[in-house]
């Protein structure tokens, strides 16, 4: 999309005028070149870095020597204000010391020592309670620390916690600053959020769960960021989950509320397959989406897994309304050739994914008939009765 100098440029900026990586810096501005000389500018910086750097070191000492000193092993589960007051009677610890314990994880973590960063962050915030200003700031700098080392697992666990210091956030502050500051906060999350998602093993279904499940994530989604509608709708596509046919109403729903605000090729694909049955309309957007997918930051893992879902929908959707399919018809509608088509329905058939049969002196595809046992459809009632009760409650919350 971009051309490789633009990104250099942009690359360089943000490291030299917003971060201390200035040896990182140096190497993206000699790549290709190691002969050319940055301007002095950086190595003055980079100076500048390596003075915190030491001064950071040197404030640490003397804390990191009641942090670690063998009294605080006795003081098993004590924290927060407790355990501050403890150590202030026995060591002399003081307030000043805890917002050096912070000011230092920031300059590690400019520099990209994310492991330090961490390490300082996790002790200042067992040292505050969720009340204090800087306890949110914190459990945002180990989030970007875990996701900055991709420790994908200890990435979930944080967001969890962000979660939960968000939702703190306005529970003693009942004023409307405080509600559209924990708006602006839950939004950045969920946007932060699509890092570990789509990198941890379980992220998809998580994310189902996350944007889908949860009434204030769905009002943050659609008050400030319908556009996250995208990765949710991709999720949705390639789940395996037995609850896939009531995410994609749910989704469905969401998508035609925000129309209004938000299209994309992905959600213009369900809405034409699903609302509006126009199955040349999809096939158009489905191969939209090709491009979509192989060009976003966060999707390009999933484009074989999407496409191969996508197709099956289609194949599904396509199938429900005609008894007998032409194979060659279908393909079409598949974007695939006609042995594609045949060998990919053949292979479903095989893996009992769909009940059907081929005819090949014909050219069809055969359906067969699929009903619902009483006990699926009470479970399917009651799994829309349950959406449609969470839905009034989101948009209760809204009007409250």
């Amino acid at each position: 999309i971009y051309d490789n100098e633009s990104v250099r440029q942009m690359t360089l900026d943000v490291l030299f005028n917003h971060t201390s990586m200035i040896d990182f810096a140096i190497e993206v501005y000699q790549k290709g070149d190691k002969n050319v000389q940055p301007p002095a500018a950086y190595f003055e910086q980079r100076t500048e870095a390596f003075k915190k750097l030491e001064e950071a070191k040197q404030t640490m000492e003397p804390i990191r020597a009641i942090v670690t000193s063998d009294s605080m092993k006795d003081l098993g589960k004590v924290e927060g204000k407790e355990l501050f007051q403890t150590l202030q009677d026995k060591h002399n610890f003081t307030s000043e010391m805890l917002q050096s314990m912070f000011d230092a994880s920031m300059t590690y973590y400019d520099s990209s020592f994310y492991s330090m960063a961490q390490e300082w962050l996790n002790i200042f915030r067992f040292f505050v309670t969720m009340d204090d200003k800087l306890y949110l700031h914190a459990c945002w700098g180990i989030l970007a620390c875990e996701i900055l080392s991709q420790n994908w697992d200890g990435a979930m666990s944080e967001l969890e916690k962000l979660k939960i210091a968000i939702d703190y956030q306005s529970e003693d502050k009942p004023s409307s600053k405080a509600y559209l500051q924990q708006l602006q906060q839950r939004t950045w999350m969920l946007h932060w959020s699509l890092y570990v998602f789509f990198n941890h093993t379980q992220g998809k279904e998580k994310l189902i769960d996350w944007f889908l499940g949860n009434p204030n994530h769905m009002n943050a989604i659609q008050t400030m960021a319908p556009h996250l509608l995208r990765y949710l709708a991709v999720c949705v596509v390639v789940s395996q989950d037995k609850k896939k046919k009531q995410q994609i109403k749910d989704l469905l729903h969401l998508i035609q509320q925000e129309s209004y605000s938000y299209k994309d090729p992905i959600t213009e694909f369900l809405d034409s397959l699903y609302v509006k049955f126009d199955f040349d309309k999809a096939q158009a957007q489905l191969r939209i989406c090709e491009k979509v997918l192989s060009n976003d930051f966060f999707l390009t893992g999933c484009y074989s897994e999407f496409l191969e879902s996508a197709r099956l929908l289609m194949f599904e959707t396509f199938c429900r309304i005609h008894h007998s399919v032409g194979i060659d018809m279908l393909s079409e509608r598949l974007n695939m050739s006609v042995e594609e088509a045949e060998s990919w329905i053949v292979n479903l058939i095989r893996n009992a994914r769909m009940d059907a049969k081929i005819d090949s002196e014909k050219g069809q595809i055969i359906m067969g008939t699929q009903t619902m046992s009483p006990y699926e459809q009470v479970v399917e009632r009651t799994r829309e009765k349950a959406s449609a009760t969470a839905r009034l409650m989101m948009r209760l919350h809204k009007v409250n």
